[in-house]
């Protein structure tokens, strides 16, 4: 008999559910008093060259700012998507997602408007018709766990590419000589980013190894199909991520660099959900969707990507 064929007895499930969901709630309620949104007295906008900075990061700047401030239309869409989630979800993504994150948005919007960087206009209330429509099968016994699982992973993605780009970011910063924002601006908003990506974590893993068979396809199936890069909805906002990566300097080196990019990204969902591909590094659909970033963001400025470099340069 192997280990697969044991059954776990009801009581101890239920004793080991119980457990989790505790420490998921103190992850949160931790959350919520080691990390309150940061105070704008402590932010320092003084810099020694606006001008450049704004040339080198702005679009990461406006990119960033957008998707900080459109988390009220996140919690609107879960509020759809959800339509009964657990406490410890509504208490995460209300009462302590949504203040940090709207107060990221404040900072670098102030940021964004002190060296000229043209904004782009956040989406807050306009809600897709698809989601609404996942929503409402989320009433079908079953469905809400599959939303549920797509939220968390959705989380897993975003959280790392934040954390990501938010640690470029600053290197960039520190290498202009910008320590001021660096130091009060971007650091103290990256060090919020870890303990989001955790909860998601510690959900997704409690939750995938709740969902039946049929769930667990169809999460994969869904994942595949809706998979997009952090903030963009539309055609427009993907190039604009692709920008985002140029300046950064996160697609510079072609495929090689991008797929390891990709790796990063899309680790903890290829763990929890692939890992039985065997030598399946990373989801491809992670990777697809970075490279397509990058060649529109190239093919808008009348490039191809990857750049093709003279022999011998």
């Amino acid at each position: 008999m192997s280990l697969s064929d044991l059954k776990i007895p009801r009581r101890s499930r239920n004793h080991r559910r119980r457990r989790e969901e505790s420490r998921l709630a103190d992850h949160v309620d931790r959350l919520g008093e080691e990390h309150p949104p940061i105070p704008l007295g402590s932010v320092d906008y003084s810099m020694k060259k606006p001008g450049l900075l704004a040339e080198r990061f702005g679009p990461v700047l406006a990119y960033m700012t957008r998707v900080e401030l459109e988390v009220e239309r996140n919690v609107l869409e879960l509020n759809i998507l959800l339509p009964d989630p657990p406490e410890v979800d509504r208490h995460f993504y209300a009462d302590v997602w949504m203040p940090q994150e709207t107060r990221h948005g404040q900072i670098l919007d102030k940021l964004q408007h002190l060296i000229g960087v043209q904004p782009h206009e956040p989406n807050l209330a306009d809600v897709s018709f698809s989601l609404k429509f996942l929503g409402a099968l989320g009433r079908v016994p079953g469905i809400q766990d599959v939303s549920r699982m797509l939220y968390y992973l959705t989380g897993l993605a975003t959280e790392r590419s934040a954390v990501i780009a938010y640690n470029k970011f600053h290197a960039g910063l520190v290498g202009l000589g910008e320590r001021a924002i660096a130091a009060t601006v971007i650091a103290p908003i990256r060090r919020q980013e870890p303990g989001h990506f955790a909860y998601y974590q510690m959900a997704a893993q409690q939750l995938w190894d709740q969902l039946s068979g049929w769930q667990k396809w169809l999460t994969r199936e869904l994942r595949k199909r809706t998979f997009e890069v952090v903030g963009a909805y539309n055609k427009r906002q993907v190039a604009d991520f692709g920008n985002v990566m140029e300046a950064l300097e996160m697609s510079d080196g072609g495929e090689a660099e991008l797929r390891e990019y990709a790796r990063q990204v899309g680790r903890a969902e290829h763990e929890l959900m692939w890992a039985h591909r065997q030598g399946m590094r990373v989801p491809d659909y992670v990777f697809k969707s970075l490279k397509r970033a990058a060649v529109l963001a190239a093919e808008r400025k009348g490039d191809i990507w990857p750049a093709v470099h003279p022999a011998g340069s």
